[in-house]
This record gives structure tokens, sequence and C-alpha cells, in this order.
């Protein structure tokens, strides 16, 4: 097989670079003697302001210094965008007004209340320090419930919306006639990504247009948010995003802060730079998760699941996030009855504001929550009835004959071989020894839990994208893509899937990303969709591409078009000693002037969503005199369809495998009584670290998709849906045998051991 063709264990090109500090980062690549941006956050979570901007202003070094005012009197006066989900009765969700900067209130702590622009950061900072802030402070709002202290006046009892899919009566009638009820509370604490590189910005006017240059994960998005926000023609503006140390959702929705760099630069004519520092971060990223369920499983006499109901409140934050209604709503709703043959169910999520920061996106984006609570629910299911939690789900997964299966929130899932892959998951983690690890945990003072979870995904994002392929004078290749790099290994995948098409020599392709002036259409990165989406574009692309190069060499050679192919590598036709590979083809074309076979670009768009699924085993060890919860095992069988990089595709898993650890054992984030943010360093907030995590063991069994031509299914956020609950299960299947019966994460020593020493006392 080729070196570089599809399914081969190819190492990231692009790691030579980053290995050896040659990055491209924004903080890199600002233009030199750039003015820099400090802002200036609000210290307290809910209070009505007055700022007074005087003596700032006149500070040594300082050029510019902005508040909402100041905005105002430039004509930036546009609320930051949202999208925006139907109530249950049919209306719109809240959408108060979220300004680039606090005007009469400020309402979370660490809220932008003004941004000074100086030489230096050190000069920013202390200036920022002489801005007078009165505080008259109001009611904090925290609790997931309707009511409490306004944050907004246009929004009644905090409410951003009230939402419902399915039938909510057929759900109930279920219910009520199932043999068997099970019902389980269940809390999904919120988190905080951190990426390895803070968010940061800069933005510069180049011939009387403005460049805003950002680390993020949709330059399209951003141009035209720019546009809309600053008042001006989405020509006058160009976007482009550089290497991006880590995105996770996080980076996908737009900031205030990119806003306010792109306003200064365009007041000033100079370039600014903001780049935020790790609690900056921790304050001011949008944080993911958090939300409570209670949940509601109905079985027939058999086992076999009949209606399932959830009932959930979510927390907004302060303001509608661009993306944070859609998440528990509508992708929640996506993978609702998971990897199950139930068509009735009901999902009904109520948006509460409070004052803290916003929540958004977060790896997977509302199908990591939806598998935890079915997941966790049907493990719970299991135990009450007194039935194996495997057997459990193989009596109700959807079979095979039954796809494409219409699911009851309406996905169509396209293939699926669900026991299959939880029998090879069964033998991979040696559940039949599992006894006797237990005994031996036993054996030595500790508990030892076994927990899985089998997820399914659906793979979310525009099903539309494009792809251009350029030869240059040079004799490389440019491929332009529309998604965005954020250290996936884009770089290498998009090029090894172009080599495997063409035979076009790999180390001579370039990948180009994140330039809206290069690129005029994208749809960014998000929900897993780059490689399969992009590879498709770049398919369509290559497929005309070689017909065009058909038609010249059947022109040159004196034959039929149909007489000519090319097998991935090499141009023949019969009777002929020409056998051109396609860079000879093009160097060629260009000797003969044919600049028109020399670039090509298509627009390709999926027929349907693709759906990876898999199995995820943990096997928990605890030690009761100190609450410690050990991973020691960690087994995971996927069904990604079809692979181009194996390795790869297992860095993805690992990645999100660490993500869903950590949000089990050990992140949470804490606000006092007063919203005061009580996790804003790693001092405070704990990571997963290399001692938090086994070895994971990870293989695949395709199901090759049936969405797309090349039978792929997105891998990208599997890890973290699958990972949560597994490891929550784990860590309750430990716990059981001494009386807990309902334990919420996150599984931190303190709350281990009180969840142990409570139920002791009980």
């Amino acid at each position: 097989m080729k070196k570089f063709g599809r399914s081969q264990l190819v190492t990231r090109l692009e790691d030579a670079r980053f290995l050896a500090g040659a990055g491209r980062y924004t903080g890199n690549i600002a233009p030199r003697g750039a003015l820099r941006a400090y802002i200036l956050r609000a210290s307290v979570a809910h209070a009505r302001i007055r700022v007074d901007l005087q003596a700032a202003r006149t500070a040594p070094g300082v050029h510019l210094v902005l508040d909402a005012a100041t905005l105002h009197e430039e004509g930036v006066t546009a609320s930051m965008p949202a999208l925006l989900v139907q109530n249950r009765d049919g209306s719109t969700a809240a959408n108060p007004r979220r300004p680039l900067l606090a005007e009469d209130k400020v309402r979370f702590v660490g809220e932008a209340v003004a941004m000074v622009v100086a030489d230096t950061l050190e000069e920013a900072r202390d200036a920022a320090e002489l801005i007078e802030i009165d505080y008259d402070e109001c009611p904090v709002h925290l609790d997931l419930v309707a009511g409490g202290a306004a944050l907004h006046d246009d929004v009644p009892d905090n409410r951003a919306f009230d939402f419902a899919l399915g039938d909510e009566d057929a759900t109930d009638t279920a219910i009520a006639a199932a043999a068997h009820v099970v019902r389980l509370p269940l809390t999904d604490n919120r988190v905080i990504s951190n990426p390895m590189e803070p968010r940061g910005a800069f933005a510069r006017m180049e011939d009387g247009r403005l460049h805003i240059t950002y680390g993020g994960q949709n330059v399209w998005n951003t141009r035209r948010h720019a546009a809309e926000i600053l008042n001006m023609d989405p020509s006058d503006v160009r976007v482009t995003i550089p290497d991006v140390g880590g995105g996770f959702g996080t980076k996908a929705p737009d900031y205030p802060e990119t806003f306010l760099v792109a306003q200064a630069a365009r007041m000033l004519d100079r370039p600014v730079l903001w780049l935020a520092d790790r609690s900056e971060g921790m304050l001011s990223d949008n944080a993911a998760r958090d939300l409570v369920h209670d949940l509601t499983l109905a079985f027939d006499a058999d086992h076999r699941l009949t209606a399932y109901k959830v009932e959930t409140r979510c927390n907004l934050g302060a303001y509608n996030s661009p993306l944070a209604q859609n998440i528990p709503t509508n992708l929640f709703a996506r993978v609702l009855m998971g990897a199950y043959d139930c068509q009735t169910a009901f999902l009904r999520v109520e948006g509460i504001y409070t004052n803290t920061t916003q929540v958004d996106a977060y790896r997977g984006a509302g199908r990591p929550e939806a598998i935890f609570a079915l997941e966790r629910g049907l493990d719970h299911a299991a135990r009450q009835l007194g039935v194996d939690p495997w057997d459990l789900r193989r009596r109700n997964f959807i079979p095979p004959e039954k796809f494409p299966y219409t699911s009851a929130t309406g996905e169509l899932y396209d293939v699926g071989d669900f026991a299959r892959v939880l029998d090879a998951a069964e033998t991979a983690c040696d559940r039949a020894g599992f006894p006797d690890r237990q005994a031996d945990s036993a054996a030595r003072g500790k508990l030892r839990g076994l927990g899985l979870c089998y997820y399914i995904e659906s793979i979310l994002g525009d099903p539309s994208e494009t792809a251009r392929i350029t030869f240059q004078k040079d004799d490389t290749v440019a491929l332009f893509v529309g998604t965005q790099s954020n250290g996936q290994g884009h770089e290498t995948v998009f090029a090894q899937f172009l080599a495997d098409q063409t035979g076009l020599p790999v180390d001579r392709i370039e990948i180009v990303q994140g330039d809206s002036d290069r690129i005029e259409t994208g749809g960014g990165t998000g929900g897993s969709r780059s490689v399969t989406v992009q590879n498709n574009a770049t398919l369509a692309t290559v497929d005309a591409m070689i017909t065009a190069f058909t038609a010249y060499l059947a022109e040159k050679t004196g034959v039929a078009e149909d007489e000519i192919t090319f097998d991935h590598e090499t141009f023949r036709a019969p009777g002929s000693n020409l056998t051109p590979t396609l860079a000879e083809a093009a160097r060629m074309a260009r000797e003969d002037g044919r600049d028109d076979l020399l670039d090509h670009a298509q627009t390709a768009t999926l027929p349907g969503r693709s759906y990876p699924n898999g199995a995820h085993v943990a096997e928990v060890e605890i030690d009761p005199e100190t609450g410690q919860v050990t991973v020691a095992r960690y087994t995971v069988v996927d069904d990604f369809g079809n692979l181009i990089n194996p390795l790869l595709v297992a860095g993805q898993v690992h990645g999100g495998v660490a993500q869903g650890l950590g949000q089990v054992l050990c992140e949470h984030v804490v606000h006092d009584a007063d919203a005061q943010l009580l996790t804003a360093s790693f001092m405070d907030y704990a990571m997963p670290r290399a001692d938090t995590l086994p070895m994971i063991a990870f293989s695949d069994m395709p199901v090759p998709s049936t969405a797309n031509p090349m039978g792929m299914k997105g891998c990208g956020e599997a890890g973290t849906v699958g990972a949560m609950a597994a490891a929550a299960n784990a860590v309750a299947d430990a716990l059981r045998p001494l009386g807990v019966e309902t334990p919420q994460m996150p599984f931190t020593p303190h709350r281990v051991w009180s969840l142990l020493r409570d139920a002791a006392a009980a």
C-alpha cells in the first residue's frame, strides 16, 4: 500500500514545526510595535455601574480608553449575536441585549467594562487601575430555577426559554402503563475547557480594509459578525486564523474582545493586540455543561424500553452566548434515544439566566450531555431491575436489520451493528476477569467498579464544504480548505487523502486554511465535521480535475476520452507510451499555456449525517480511606467507519477521553454565594494530569457509513461523548455495595469520602 494512502499510520506532518517552536500562533505573529489592549473586568456579579475614565485617558502611554458610552459615540451599538430556539408554545426564546462592554449593569464577575490601549501591556494595566467604577450592587441569582433577582428587565423570572420535543402525553401514558418505571436525578457539572493557548486577537488597517486575526474556528462567521457589529461592508473585512492551540468548541463562538480590538484599530489606525492570561480566560471564556436532569425510564415486563422522559434545567450564564440555546435542546435531542429502539420519548428543557459566565459549546456540544444522561439512567435502571447492565443494553439495541432507522427525534441513522461492537468491547476489556481483579482490590482494602457506556454521536455543522486545488509554479500543490485546524492534524490527514486519490507527493501538498480573502467560504471546524465534510469536497474537486485532465490528454494523444484511465496515480491510454502522473500532466498543461487546468474548485454537500458509535469501558479502584478514585483500566471499541489515519484517530479518542474523565473526576467550577468565581486558577481548578489517566486501549470495528462516498464517520468528539458515563458508572458500581445509590459528579476525593461516610452513618 502507498505510504501515505488511506488507513496508513502517518505521523503528523505539522509536528515538525510545532516541536521546533515554529508554530504561528496569534501572539507570535502580531505586528511588531502593535499597541497592547487590556480589558478591565467587573469585580462583582450583579450591579448597576457608573464609570469614570478621565484619569486613565491621561495616563502615560495610553492611546485610547473605550467604554460603552464611547462605543455608542462611534456608532457601535449592536448586540452580540445569538441563535435562538423556539419555546414549546411556538414563541421565540428570550434574547436580552449583550453589549460589547457593560452599559448600565454588570451581570457576572469578569464581564468587560472598559478596554485600555497603550504602548505596552504594563502601561495599559496601570491605566486601568485609574478607572473608577461605582457599583450599586443588586441581588445575585445562581439557582437553576426560574425566579429570583432579575438579570434583564425584559426577561421575566430569568427564564430564557421553555423548550419541548416529542409527545408528552404519549410518553406519560406509556410511563403510566409500564411494568417498571425507574427515575434518576442527575447533575452534569460546570467545567471550563482551558485550551493550551488562551484566547487572543489583533487587528490592523490595511489599505482601508480591516484585518482581524484571532485564534478561532471559523473565519467567515467572524467576518460576517464583524461587519454587522462595526457597521462595515463584509468586503472591507478580512479575517485570518493562524495556528490555534486548542479550540474544543470554546473558540467556535465569537467574543466581544475580538470586535473591541478591531474597533480600536479602526479608531487609531494602528495595530492593536489583546492576549488573555489564564485567569482572565477562566473568568471570561464560555463555560460548559451545567445542567440538572430528572430522568424517567419505562420498561415492559421483558425489560424493553417503552418510554424515556428527560426534564432538564440548564444554566446559560448571564447572557446568550451564540450557540448556547441550541446545545441542551436541539443538539441534545439528536441522540436523545442513543442506540436504543424506543419511539416514545419527550424532552423538556428550561434555560435559566444566572450571574455567571456564559455557557456554550465544549467538545461534543449537547451529545455528551445527552449520552451521559441516558447511559447513567440505563445503568441505574439495570441495578434497580436486577438485570445485567450489558444485557439490558443488548436487549434494547436497534437491530442491524432495522437500518436505516429513524429515531424518536427524527435522526436518520444510516448503519450500525451495536451488539457486535459491544461484544468486541466485552472481550477487549476482559470483563470475564473483572471478578478476580475486584477480589484483589478488596484484599487490599479497595473498592473496584466496572462501568459501561454505549454511545452514538451525530456529526453536526454545515453538510456543505468547498475545496480548491491549485498547481503552483514551483511544482507544489495548494489545497484550499473551508475547515480550520485547532490541533487535530488536519494538515496531515487532508494531504494524505489528496495524495491517496491523486498520487501527488504528500510533501509537495500545502494545506491553505483560515483566510477569508483566499478562501471564499467554508463551514469552519466544529461538530466532528471536518474530515468527513472536507474530504467529500476534496473528492468532488479531484473528480472534476481528473475529468478536465482526461479531456486534455485525450486531445494531446489523439484518443477518445473514454479510453483514458486514471488509477489514482497515473493516466494511461491504449497504444500510447505517454503515462503521465497528475503532477507531470500539470507541468505539460503549464507548458502548453493551459492555465485553466491548473486551478480547480468544487462545493459538495453530504446527503446525510454520519453516526459514529461505540463502547467505552472504565474500570476504577477507590480507596475508601481517602476517597481517591483511580482509573485502573480503560477500553474503547469504536465504529468510525473507514479511517484515513488510524494513528490520528487514536489520538483524538485519547484526548476526548481525557476531557471526559477530567469532568468526572476532578474538574468543577465553583462560585460562592456572591457569584465570585473560586476556581480561577490551576491552584483551585483541577485539570486531569498524566497520573489521572491510564493507558487507553483503543480499537476500531468499522461499519462504513452510507452517508458519504468515503464511508467515514467523524471521530473528534466521540471520546468525550463516551467517557463521562463510562467513568461515572464505574464509580457508581464501586460505591453501590456500600449503600451509595445515586452519586453525582465530580468524584473528587472529598466528595467520594463524604458519600461513603454518609452512607455508613445511614
